[in-house]
């Protein structure tokens, strides 16, 4: 075992001092790198502080300007004087520590190895190369692959030899075997990074690598025959890239914001700032400390803020008293914060960032009046903002501690007045918001208190200045006169006399310090019922009242007068006045429905409901009375029966023949004193087959009368009859005289029958028709026809 170990501690010093010096060639004189590849430190007890433990050789061969060395344990580092010194108290240390040189013109490695350490060296080592077990024994011969460090970002020429495989054997023909290296960054992805020779066994990297992409490799190396068999392996082999500070610190932002409230006590944290470093952070590359390098602007002090170095906290550094947002030059304050790795050192990398701290506001000022008394004028009736009242707060007005609320606190019992913060500029608004009367009260006191939105700190109050006084004169103005009551509502009877007196009005004139007179007009009159004395203000009937208008609604009927001072100028005011109607029997009772059918067949004598109407209200109206009219013979053929209040019934006491027949009634309404109607109903006797019914036309018997003593005139005349002519003329004469008054009876019923409603109750079960009289055209012509005839007959004998 031993022997194994002194063997693989011969092959590794001298493979790691040859990758140092692959990029010279072989060319004699001055060897930039590490004049001195091997080193040996003692370990007699824990590593001091600072304690200088060798003194490394390195030359560049151009003056070591801008070298830096990077240890594999962060724990040294190497000074300007090239010494190894512990960066801190270093109780147990790796065997073995690499150092890497690098400048513009040396790029080498060199070894340093501790002895001494507690514990077997034999042990240690083995852990460090990775071998874990013992070594296997084989009879003839066993593959030995130690690991490989490489540093980053190495410069061409490539491919560069970094380690060396090496096999072992008994037997002095070594040839009959090939390297052969697989894995990631061999023969798979990243493919061709890494290279071995099939005879030497010399591993080699064929470009520069980056840690931060992949930080170690692990590949396998095994020697087989010239047939591929594999003798031995395979053996892992680990190549662990060491990292190069390449990365300068980064801040997730460009720009930070913080705020601070005014009068924090010293060392309150405003923020923290955090920048990233890509590099290896079990190294100074990765050991970030901040710094504060500018501060804009820089009083009352350049340095009201600090910085953790480690942490990147941001504090205030500055007393309570001093940091008052009021007596700062300014409320915002722009910090230059730097990031720098190699924990701050001057070989550190760095990267920047800007945190702008904003000084936040606290109520500790209380608002107070410009003024302790201001004056306002506004004109009686009007509303609106009548005063601004200004205000001064040394607080932030976007904010609670500055923003003003103003309140009334005496001086207005009617609560006429509002008062209301104007946003735009933190003024109070007193505004009229009940229209002030001059004659009741020409002068207002308020007293108006302001505060904050957000309450004062403990140690400030409000003092005097936060109250003012508000002195409010009302001017006055021609007021127009004013109705009361208004509306005014009255009783009338409707159908009164014309003149008759109805109400009187009155109107008033507020401006009770001013003599003025009011004269009283109407307005507005619908119907022209009504007069009014422009100087009384009585109001009399210039026409009847009549409750059935279409201008009365409700049985009221309102009016609208005006009322003018003398004022200069003049002022108006209106004033309502409600007449309720009371009913008059004024209005005839009529019957509905004004035309009935019924089939002559029918066994059923009950021929229609008819129903009593009156434009006039109760007790003006129903109940109504209803009989046959006054013609001798009626009660033979017809009969009433009362239904009800409203309504009765009409009965057939015998069957009728088809034909049409007029059915005079007598209505009569229960007003004081009632009132009839002599009316009829036109009853239509149908004959009725298959739920028809067949009706005579909608003629009468008069119609048909009148018709029938046309054709017999005709026939007379045309047939030649002889009649003496005193008799012929007069039987003219009789004609024309029927034609008329049944032209004139014909027109009456017409026009009757448009204002009635012509709804029919029928009993039996075949719908009830609609009836037209003659026209007057036709009795027209007849009777013109009628008196030709005479004419002709007179001039023929």
């Amino acid at each position: 075992m031993e022997i194994g170990v002194r063997i693989l501690l011969a092959f590794l010093v001298p493979q790691v001092a040859r990758v140092g010096c692959q990029e010279d060639g072989g060319h004699e004189g001055c060897v930039p790198g590490f004049q001195v590849k091997h080193y040996q430190v003692a370990y007699s007890g824990p590593f001091q502080k600072g304690q200088a433990l060798i003194q490394v050789e390195f030359d560049d061969c151009a003056g070591n300007e801008d070298i830096t060395f990077e240890v594999s344990d962060p724990s040294f580092y190497v000074d300007g004087d090239l010494n190894l010194v512990p960066q801190r108290d270093v109780l147990y240390s790796s065997p073995l520590l690499f150092i890497h040189g690098l400048g513009a013109h040396a790029d080498d490695m060199a070894q340093v190895e501790v002895t001494g350490l507690p514990g077997q060296l034999g042990h240690s080592l083995r852990s460090i190369l990775g071998l874990g077990q013992m070594l296997p024994h084989r009879s003839k011969r066993s593959l030995l692959v130690p690991p490989v460090i490489v540093t980053e970002n190495q410069r061409a020429p490539f491919p560069r030899i970094i380690g060396k495989s090496h096999l072992i054997s008994r037997d002095e023909k070594l040839g009959n075997h090939i390297f052969r290296l697989t894995g990631p960054g061999a023969d798979q992805d990243p493919k061709g990074l890494f290279t071995i020779d099939i005879d030497t066994g010399d591993v080699s990297v064929t470009r520069s690598l980056d840690r931060e992409a992949i930080d170690s490799y692990q590949l396998e190396v095994s020697t087989t025959d010239f047939s591929g068999n594999i003798i031995e392996g395979p053996a892992i082999l680990v190549i662990t890239v060491i990292d190069q500070n390449d990365n300068r610190p980064i801040f997730k932002e460009r720009r930070y914001t913080g705020e601070v409230l005014e009068g924090s006590p010293t060392g309150t944290t405003v923020m923290t700032m955090m920048a990233f470093d890509a590099d290896d952070p079990a190294t100074d590359n990765a050991a970030l400390r901040y710094n504060i390098v500018r501060q804009s602007p820089d009083n009352p002090s350049s340095n009201m803020f600090y910085i953790d170095a480690e942490r990147g906290d941001i504090v205030t550094a500055i007393s309570p008293v001093l940091l008052d947002r009021e007596t700062l030059p300014t409320t915002t304050y722009e910090l230059e914060i730097v990031a720098k790795d190699m924990a701050g050192s001057e070989v550190g990398l760095t990267g920047t960032a800007t945190a702008t701290i904003t000084i936040t506001d606290k109520n500790d000022h209380a608002p107070e009046f410009t003024h302790p008394l201001f004056e306002a004028y506004v004109y009686e009736g009007s509303t609106g903002v009548v005063v601004n009242l200004t205000v001064i707060d040394r607080d932030d007005p976007t904010t609670g501690a500055g923003r003003a609320l103003y309140s009334i606190i005496n001086g207005d019992p009617a609560q006429s007045f509002e008062i209301q913060t104007n946003p735009d500029n933190n003024e109070g608004m007193l505004s009229v918001i009940k229209p002030l009367d001059y004659e009741a009260t020409a002068f207002h006191t308020l007293l108006i208190k302001v505060e904050n939105e957000d309450p004062l700190v403990s140690d400030v109050g409000y003092g005097p200045s936060s109250t003012a006084t508000v002195h409010v004169t009302v001017l006055d103005i021609n007021e127009g006169p004013v109705f009361f009551p208004d509306p005014l509502t009255v009783t009338r009877m409707e159908n009164i006399p014309v003149g008759s007196f109805v109400a009187s009005l009155n109107a008033t004139d507020p401006d009770i310090l001013q003599m003025q007179s009011v004269r009283y007009a109407v307005l507005r009159d619908p119907a022209g019922w009504l007069s009014v004395n422009p100087v009384r203000g009585t109001v009399n009937t210039s026409a009847p009242l009549d409750r059935e208008s279409p201008y009365v609604h409700d049985n009221k009927y309102t009016a609208v007068f005006i009322a003018t001072d003398n004022g200069s100028p003049p002022a108006t005011g209106t004033g309502t006045l409600v007449i309720y109607l009371e009913d008059y029997n004024d209005n005839a009772p009529y019957v509905v429905p004004s035309v009935a059918r019924v089939c002559e067949d029918a066994h059923d004598m009950n021929v229609a409901i008819v129903g009593g109407r009156d434009k006039d209200l109760t007790p003006n109206a129903a109940p109504f009375k209803i009989e046959l009219g006054t013609q001798p013979g009626l009660d033979k053929t017809w009969k009433i029966t009362r239904v009800n209040s409203t309504h009765s019934q009409i009965m057939l006491l015998h069957s009728l023949k088809k034909a049409n027949y007029q059915l005079p009634l007598l209505i009569t309404d229960s007003g004081v004193p009632p009132l009839s109607n002599s009316t009829e109903v036109k009853v239509q006797v149908c004959v009725c087959k298959k739920n028809k019914m067949h009706c005579s036309s909608a003629h009468s018997h008069r119609a048909s009368l009148l018709v029938l003593l046309a054709t017999l005139l005709l026939a007379l005349s045309c047939e030649g009859v002889k009649m003496q002519p005193e008799l012929y003329q007069d039987f003219i004469r009789f004609l024309c005289d029927v034609t008329l008054m049944l032209t004139a009876d014909w027109s009456w019923r017409a026009e009757k029958k448009r204002e009635k409603d012509n709804s029919l109750v029928p009993l039996s079960r075949f719908p009830a028709g609609q009836v037209e009289a003659p026209s007057a055209e036709l009795s027209d012509r007849i009777c013109s026809r009628l008196c030709w005839i005479h004419r002709w007959r007179v001039s023929s004998n």
